[in-house]
């Protein structure tokens, strides 16, 4: 098997093909503390908005039911039934609503991270998962520590924090002994509430670091090694040597095809060895010349060559060859700034097979 590369040679960046690969295997930036702070939202929402009423219908359904304690027939099973799921309705409606709140605060916070999709990968049962070798590692490794260092580093705030706070409100907890009873869990609610949204104040920092952290820590765990990069460049590219073995073999048939076309062509127009351009044109037919075929040094000679073994005009000029080469790609037609710089050589070229049509024509 193939040792792993040092984390000192994983100098590059992530491609996004390694960053997709790594979020669809599910290894997703992913901090911890953001679900337990959006917990400590829930809870505080639950506190300051649900908590108030619900604890007031719970109480006075609870004291309904005590109060009436004495009216209820419990002389059958089938009563005592009905007394218990009266009992769980009622405590379900108080429960359920703060569940639902803080599944939907601990969801938010998961899905805020990265986006919901489904892994396989996460849920293949393996080997290693259990293997009390790899869990001890987990643990005593240095991801373990610095898991083991930031937990008691968070502990130690927030439970200074609570320490705090409470030291304050011990003398309102000793006058609470001293008060109506019912006015105790107004009390208690509002030292909660400070309580909670103290920490998640305090929190909000933590979280911060946290988050920027793990987005660092993902990257850092992504870098791949130059030899990596090249691989996957090839892997999605196409080896480099490979493909400029088929660019070689398509020029090669281009070419060929090209130079078919030289000896319908209406002119060559040459530079006398290193530029060639043939040129079609067709009076009936009308429009501006075409280029069919054009080259450079061993390419323009066999491009001369065939021209003039078809009797095709070569006629010389190099800054119009050299012109035509690099401003027209083959079977495109000229452009308007070399018009008449062609129409002269095509002029000069239906001249002289005119003069020739003439000198063989016999003479009455």
């Amino acid at each position: 098997m193939a040792d792993q590369p040092d984390s000192s040679e994983k100098t590059e960046e992530a491609t996004p093909k390694k960053i997709e690969d790594s979020l669809k295997k599910g290894q997703t930036p992913f901090s911890k503390e953001a679900p337990a702070f959006a917990s400590l939202l829930g809870i505080l929402t639950v506190l300051g908005v649900l908590a108030p009423e619900q604890t007031r219908d719970l109480s006075a359904a609870l004291s309904r039911l005590m109060d009436n304690a004495a009216t209820f027939d419990l002389a059958e099973g089938a009563d005592v039934t009905a007394l218990l799921l009266h009992v769980y309705k009622t405590a379900a409606i108080f429960v359920i609503p703060i569940v639902l709140l803080l599944a939907g605060f601990g969801l938010a916070a998961g899905f805020a991270q990265s986006s919901p999709r489904l892994v396989g990968e996460r849920i293949r049962p393996k080997l290693e998962r259990i293997s009390p070798k790899a869990g001890m590692k987990r643990i005593f490794g240095s991801q373990g520590v610095v898991e083991f260092l930031r937990s008691l580093f968070k502990f130690a705030v927030i439970g200074t924090i609570a320490v705090l706070l409470l030291r304050n409100e011990v003398p309102t907890t000793i006058r609470a002994v001293f008060v109506d009873p019912t006015l105790l869990p107004n009390q208690i609610l509002t030292i909660a509430i400070r309580l909670v949204s103290t920490i998640c104040a305090a929190t909000i920092i933590l979280v911060a670091a946290d988050l920027t952290w793990t987005r660092l820590k993902w990257r850092k765990d992504l870098r791949m090694t130059r030899r990596e990069v090249k691989d996957e460049i090839k892997q999605s590219e196409g080896d480099p040597i490979l493909k400029a073995r088929m660019r070689s073999m398509q020029k090669d048939r281009s070419r060929r095809r090209m130079l078919t076309s030289v000896p319908q062509a209406t002119v060559v127009i040459a530079n006398p060895t290193h530029y060639a351009v043939a040129l079609a044109y067709h009076r009936s037919v009308g429009g501006a010349p075409k280029v069919v075929a054009k080259g450079v040094d061993a390419v323009a000679l066999k491009i001369r060559s065939l021209a003039e073994g078809a009797d095709v005009p070569v006629v010389e000029n190099p800054p119009l060859a050299r012109a035509l080469y690099y401003a027209v790609e083959v079977d495109r037609f000229i452009p308007e700034d070399f018009y008449r710089a062609v129409a002269q050589v095509l002029y000069f070229i239906y001249a002289k097979d005119d003069a020739a049509a003439a000198r063989q024509r016999p003479a009455f």
